[in-house]
Parts: structure tokens; C-alpha cells; sequence
């Protein structure tokens, strides 16, 4: 980071609201790759809760390792999160929704603090990242259809950009370029990561 940043969750979140009230620009696929511009494409709306666990002496994130039969990012390692449905008054709603449905995750234990600007991706979504608070006392219970595991990653790990790396992959005969953070044994790429590497530019940057 180029500043001392506290990692404790109190203390990162009221930073993290104070830069969430400034404007900021739109990420997506497009950033790393500028010929993959969603202009002209229809986006379903969608939220994912960043939730930020209240460890001490150091906050974390929780993510999921989503199942290998879903239709979109099979596999992958993700947010809780999804579509924002015709009931959802907000993206926040849907955050919470999702985060409820897929993990079992409290809404009366998450203190939402903000939302990123959107991520535009080219597999179809203009995704809203709600950033939240969660109790370190909550418990989960995982909806094994959509989710195989739940697992928290080192706040400070996360929002190092020594370990955010720049790599590409050949799709469609096209070389295309993402962020990839991995920890440990997990491979965080793709779009999780390109919003972790957004809340680190508008947060800590």
C-alpha cells in the first residue's frame, strides 16, 4: 500500500466510507482490456456483499468457492452474491439477499458501509459490490447447491498489491488479461479479483 492503512475492520471500514462517497470510475474486463468494451451490450444487474469479518487483531474476507455445475463462473472463487431480482428495492437488498441464501449469512449481523462503482463484465453483468461489515460471531450454514465451501482470507493479504498480479489467458483467439490473487492453495481471479483490486484503488490508493 502507499500508505499506512490500520487493518483492524473499524478502522479500514470508516476509511473505506469516507473514499466510497467520492465518485469513482467503473471497472470491468475493459480496464485490462480495452477492445472488450460492454458498450452496446445488454447487463443484468447483479450485487455482491464484500464482507469484511471483524477479526481481531486483524479483519478478513470472507469468500466462497462456488460449485462446479453453475451455469456462470462454475468453480470459481467468488463473493457471495447474484442476480438483483424484480423484489430487491436495492443492490444492497440483493447483496444481502444472496449472501443469506447461498451462505446463511445474518442480514441483522452485516453493517453495510458502501458500494463500489460497478464492475462491467463481459459475461453479461453490470455487478454492484456492497461493501459490509460483518460480526465476528456469526455463524453459516452453506446452500451446497450453488456453494461448496466458505473460507476468510487475510484483509491485509488482500489489499497488498504486491500480491496482486496482472495475467492472461488465450480465449476466443484473443489474448485477454485479468487479475489474479492467489493465497495459499486458492486461485482468486477473474472478477473477484478485479473488484478486490478496486476496492484497493479506491480505498488505499
Amino acid at each position: 500500500m502507499n500508505e499506512t492503512v490500520s487493518l483492524t475492520a473499524d478502522a479500514f471500514l470508516a476509511r473505506a466510507a469516507e473514499a466510497l462517497a467520492r465518485p469513482g470510475a467503473a471497472g470491468g474486463d475493459h480496464v485490462l482490456n480495452p477492445d472488450m468494451t460492454t458498450d452496446g451490450m445488454r447487463l443484468v444487474g447483479a450485487a455482491v456483499l464484500i464482507p469484511v469479518v471483524a477479526r481481531t487483531p486483524e479483519a478478513t474476507v470472507l469468500l466462497t468457492q462456488r460449485t462446479a455445475d453453475l451455469r456462470t463462473h462454475a468453480g470459481q472463487i467468488a463473493f457471495p452474491g447474484g442476480k438483483i431480482e424484480p423484489d430487491d428495492l436495492t443492490p444492497v437488498a440483493a447483496a444481502l439477499r444472496e449472501a443469506e441464501e447461498e451462505v446463511g449469512l445474518d442480514p441483522k449481523l452485516v453493517k453495510v458501509v458502501g458500494e463500489l462503482p460497478p464492475y462491467l463484465s463481459r459475461t453479461g453483468f453490470r455487478i454492484t459490490p456492497v461493501l459490509g461489515r460483518v460480526a465476528a460471531e456469526h455463524v453459516l450454514t452453506l446452500n451446497l447447491s450453488e456453494v461448496t465451501e466458505a473460507f476468510e482470507v487475510p484483509l491485509g493479504f488482500l489489499l497488498d498489491p504486491a500480491n496482486h498480479h496482472k495475467a492472461s489467458r488465450t480465449f476466443a483467439g484473443r489474448e485477454r488479461y485479468f487479475w489474479e490473487i492467489p493465497y495459499q492453495d486458492r486461485y482468486i481471479w477473474g472478477v473477484t479479483a478485479g473488484i478486490i483490486r478496486g476496492l484497493y484503488e479506491q480505498v488505499c490508493r
